[in-house]
C-alpha cells in the first residue's frame, strides 16, 4: 500500500523565469481576489460558478489569456475548498483579500502543467527552472506547488506516492514514555534520551532585536512603497528566523533518530501548543519548538515500523506512575517535584508524567501497529480507549 507524500526541493530560477513566476502570480491573485469580492457581494460562489468567470473573463482580458489555465484554475479551486471549509468548521475564517505587498507567491500546477525533462521544471506557458535534486522522486509526481519564501528563495513541493513498507530498523524490545515542556523540550523515562531546551531562538535574540529597531526606524508611512533599507533589514530578521527554525528541526531529527532506533514502543503526549502561542509564553514556546519535535518522532517512528501512541495529557502531572492515584489538586508550574499521599513517591515533576504516559500504554498494548491516539478515562483508576488518527499529508523536509 502507497501513501502520498510531498518532496520539496530548491528552484534556481533566473531573472527571465522569476519575472514570469511573479507574472503569474500576479494574474492568480487578481483572480483570487474578484473571487473575494463575488463573496461579499453576499453571493456563495463554488468552483463551478467561478471556472464559468473564468472562461468569460479569458475571453475578455488578452494579459488574463497570457497565463496557464492551469494555474488559474487551481487557485479559484482552492478559494472554493477554502470557502468550502470555513462553512463547515466556524473557527476558521472566510477568505480574504490578498494584497500584493503582504503575501508570498504560490501557484498549483496538475499534471497537464507541468514536466520534468533533462532535470528542469517545465511549466505551462514556457517557464523552465533548474531544480536542485538533493534526492530521487520515489514516484512521479501528480502535481507541484512552486512558491517563494520569506528570504525569496523559490521551491518546488511536489506529490508523490511512497511505499508504505517501513525501513529496517535495529531490533529493539524497550519501551519509552515522552513528555513535553518547556524547561527541557523532552523528558522521557530514561535520562539518557531526555531533549534538553538548546535555546536557538534566545541566542539570536539580541541580533534580532536589531534588525527589528533598523525596520522600525526605516518604515515609511503607510501608503508609501518601502524602501531599500527597510527590505534589507526585513531580510536579515528573516534570515534570523529561519536558521533558528532550521536548527530546531535539525536537533530533532537527530534526538528522534536515536529514540526510534532504540525503542520498539514510543509513548508520546499528544501536547498541542496551539493555545501557548496566545499567552504570554508565546516567545518561549516557539524556542522550544515542541511541535517540530513531535512531527519528527511520529514521522520517523511511523517509517520505522515503531508502535507510536498519542496518549491525551489529560491528569498525566496529576498521577502517579506506581500506585496509579491521582492528587486531589493540580500541580501549580512552581512546583516541579511530584510526590504521591499514598506510597510516597517522589520524582521530577515531568519524569512522573511520562512514566505515567508509559504505564498508560502497557495497560492497553493490544491496538494497531500504527499511530493511534490513547485517551485516558475521566475516572481515577479508570481502562483506556483508543482512536484512530487521522491521517495526515506527510511533508518531507527540504534539502
Amino acid at each position: 500500500m502507497d501513501e502520498i507524500v510531498r518532496f520539496t526541493y530548491r528552484l534556481r530560477p533566473g531573472a527571465t523565469a522569476r519575472g514570469a513566476l511573479l507574472a503569474e502570480w500576479g494574474r492568480c491573485r487578481w483572480l483570487w481576489n474578484e473571487a473575494v469580492h463575488q463573496q461579499k457581494t453576499g453571493r456563495r460562489p463554488t468552483f463551478r460558478t467561478l471556472s464559468k468567470l473564468l472562461t468569460e473573463a479569458r475571453a475578455r482580458l488578452s494579459w488574463l489569456r497570457e497565463g496557464s489555465q492551469v494555474a488559474q484554475q487551481q487557485t479559484l479551486r482552492t478559494y472554493a475548498l477554502a470557502l468550502q471549509h470555513s462553512y463547515k468548521i466556524t473557527r476558521r475564517g472566510r477568505p480574504a483579500f490578498k494584497p500584493r505587498s503582504k503575501t508570498l507567491p504560490s501557484l498549483e500546477y496538475t499534471l497537464r502543467g507541468f514536466t520534468i525533462r533533462d532535470r528542469r521544471l517545465r511549466l505551462a506557458g514556457g517557464i523552465t527552472i533548474p531544480v536542485v535534486w538533493s534526492r530521487e522522486l520515489p514516484s512521479d509526481p501528480t502535481s507541484v506547488r512552486v512558491y517563494q519564501d520569506s528570504l525569496g528563495h523559490w521551491y518546488a513541493s511536489f506529490v508523490v506516492r511512497r511505499d508504505t513498507a517501513p525501513t529496517p530498523a535495529p531490533a529493539a524490545e524497550t519501551a519509552i514514555g515522552v513528555d513535553w515542556g518547556v524547561t527541557v523540550t523532552a523528558t522521557t523515562t530514561d535520562p539518557a534520551y531526555d531533549l534538553p531546551h538548546l535555546g536557538h531562538r534566545r541566542r539570536c535574540a539580541a541580533e534580532l532585536a536589531r534588525m527589528q529597531r533598523r525596520m522600525s526606524r526605516r518604515r515609511r508611512p503607510r501608503g508609501n512603497p518601502p524602501s531599500k533599507g527597510y527590505l534589507r533589514a526585513r531580510r536579515q530578521a528573516a534570515k534570523l528566523h529561519r536558521k533558528a527554525a532550521r536548527q530546531n528541526t535539525h536537533d530533532a531529527r537527530q534526538w528522534a533518530k536515536r529514540v526510534v532506533a532504540d525503542h520498539a514502543v514510543i509513548a508520546v503526549e499528544d501536547f498541542r501548543p496551539r493555545f501557548l502561542a496566545r499567552s504570554t509564553m508565546a516567545r518561549k514556546v516557539a524556542d522550544v519548538a515542541v511541535g517540530a519535535a513531535k512531527r519528527e518522532l511520529i514521522d520517523l517512528g511511523v517509517r520505522a515500523g515503531r508502535k507510536v501512541v498519542l496518549v491525551a495529557p489529560a491528569y498525566t502531572t496529576m498521577t502517579c506512575s506506581q500506585c496509579g492515584t491521582r492528587a486531589k489538586e493540580r500541580l501549580g508550574l512552581g512546583i516541579r517535584t511530584f510526590r504521591c499521599g499514598d506510597c510516597g513517591y517522589t520524582a521530577c515533576r515531568d519524569r512522573n508524567a511520562a512514566r505515567t504516559i508509559l504505564a498508560t500504554v502497557e495497560r492497553d498494548r493490544a491496538g494497531a501497529d500504527d499511530v493511534r491516539h490513547v485517551i485516558t478515562s475521566l475516572r481515577a483508576g479508570g481502562g483506556v480507549r483508543s482512536e484512530p488518527e487521522i491521517p495526515r499529508l506527510p511533508t518531507v523536509g527540504k534539502r
